[in-house]
C-alpha cells in the first residue's frame, strides 16, 4: 500500500507514523538504572576511611609500630635459620612493602586533606557570612542608638520640668502678691464698701 501525498507531504497511516517515533522516556517513571563495570563505592565513608588513616599515619604510635616491624623484619631475616628466611639481604621484598605502604599512604593523606580544605573552605564561608550579619547588626543598632539619642533630646527631662515649675511658682507668688497690693491694708473696710454701692448712693 503507496503512502498517500497531501499537498506534498507524504501521509503515513498512524502505525507507520507510531512506529517511525523514538521512544522518549516518561517523566513521571523513574530512569532503570545503568549497568556498572565498575564497583560502587561510597564517597562519604571512603573519605572518612581515609581520614582515619591519615590521622593514624600522622601519629607517633604508627611510627612506634612501623620501626618495631621492621627491627623483626630485619633481625628474622638475618639471625632465622635459612630455610625460615623470608627475604634475604638485601632485603628486597621489605623495601616492596614499604614502597607499597608510602604509594597508598600519599593518596589516602592527600584526599583527607581535601576534604579538610573543602570544611575549611565551608567554614570561612559561614564565618563571612556571619560577620557580614553581626556587621549589619551592629550599623542597625547603631542607627537605631543615634534615633534614640536625638528623640531623647527633644523630650523634657526632670531637671527642665522642675525649673519650669519653678518659674510658674514664681509667677504665680508674683501675681498673688501684686493681688494683695491692690486691695490695700484694709480689706475689710474695702469690702463692707464696694466701689459699686458709693456710685449707687450718689
Amino acid at each position: 500500500m503507496a503512502p498517500e501525498r497531501d499537498g506534498g507531504r507524504e501521509r503515513m497511516p498512524a502505525g507507520a507514523t507510531a512506529a517511525g517515533r523514538p521512544r522518549t522516556p516518561r517523566l513521571d517513571q523513574p530512569r532503570p538504572p545503568r549497568r556498572r563495570f565498575l564497583p560502587e563505592w561510597d564517597p562519604e565513608a571512603f573519605g572518612r576511611l581515609s581520614e582515619s588513616v591519615a590521622r593514624f599515619l600522622g601519629t607517633g604510635r604508627f611510627i612506634v609500630w612501623m620501626t618495631v616491624v621492621i627491627i623483626l623484619w630485619v633481625v628474622w631475616n638475618v639471625s632465622a635459620p635459612e630455610e625460615l628466611r623470608f627475604d634475604e639481604y638485601p632485603f628486597i621484598f621489605l623495601t616492596l612493602m614499604l614502597s607499597l605502604q608510602a604509594s597508598y599512604a600519599a593518596p589516602l593523606i592527600l584526599l583527607a586533606q581535601n576534604r579538610q580544605d573543602d570544611r575549611d573552605r565551608v567554614n570561612l564561608e559561614q564565618d563571612r557570612k556571619q560577620n557580614e550579619r553581626s556587621i549589619a547588626d551592629t550599623e542597625y543598632l547603631t542607627r537605631e542608638i543615634a534615633a534614640l539619642r536625638i528623640g531623647l533630646g527633644e523630650v523634657a527631662t526632670r531637671d527642665w520640668i522642675r525649673s519650669e515649675l519653678q518659674d510658674v511658682v514664681k509667677e504665680l507668688e508674683g501675681r498673688h502678691n501684686g493681688h494683695k497690693d491692690q486691695q490695700g491694708p484694709f480689706p475689710a473696710m474695702r469690702a463692707e464698701h464696694p466701689p459699686g454701692r458709693d456710685a449707687d448712693d450718689h
